[in-house]
């Protein structure tokens, strides 16, 4: 079983903004698979489960608000006695440009509280980060990196988020189901 979670804040204010990357790329991955959401009140998270290429996979949006993540994620992967291997995460990250994302095991940016929630929780980094890039500031412009992740993608930054979400959702898709994990 692999467990595939989407870092964001709920709610229409958060909509379309850089720190709510994780959820739009699980919502294109679930249109992808068919799946839909449904509440889990035990998690505190947007659920959906699967088969794909004999595999189950379950998606989550924690509704927990980013930096309490990993109270839902540790929810799933304790009851599913996951092992870090098994869990991808899909998150925003400042340290790569938009238009670019890496798929590393073990590795995220310098500073996410998300992650950390989850790290804290879990008691380990050493799962699968999606890490999808939304810095597009350009050299003069100076906005802090917490204000700036809280900002809404302009129509020209989406049209380019469009491509890279398309190319997450196949290359996360293949690497699940083709057993490269």
């Amino acid at each position: 079983m692999k467990l595939i979670v989407g870092l964001g804040n709920p709610g229409d204010k958060f909509r379309n903004t850089r720190h709510n990357v994780g959820f739009v790329v699980l919502d294109a991955l679930a249109q992808a698979l068919n799946a839909d959401f449904v509440v889990s009140k035990y998690a505190n998270a947007l659920y959906a489960k699967l088969e794909k290429g004999g595999k189950i996979l379950e998606l989550l949006k924690p509704q927990t608000f980013m930096n309490n993540s990993g109270r839902s994620v540790a929810y799933v992967y304790k009851r599913r006695s996951l092992k870090p291997e098994d869990v991808f995460v899909v998150h925003d990250d400042l340290d790569i440009k938009l238009g670019d994302y890496k798929i590393q095991k073990g590795k995220g940016p310098r500073v996410h509280n998300g992650l950390l929630s989850i790290y804290n929780r879990l008691r380990t980094k050493n799962f699968w980060h999606v890490r999808v890039g939304v810095n597009n500031r350009s050299q003069g412009r100076k906005i802090a990196g917490e204000d700036y992740v809280l900002q809404k993608f302009s129509d020209e930054e989406l049209k380019i988020l469009d491509g890279v979400i398309s190319r997450i959702v196949r290359e996360t898709n293949d690497l699940i189901t083709q057993s490269k994990v």
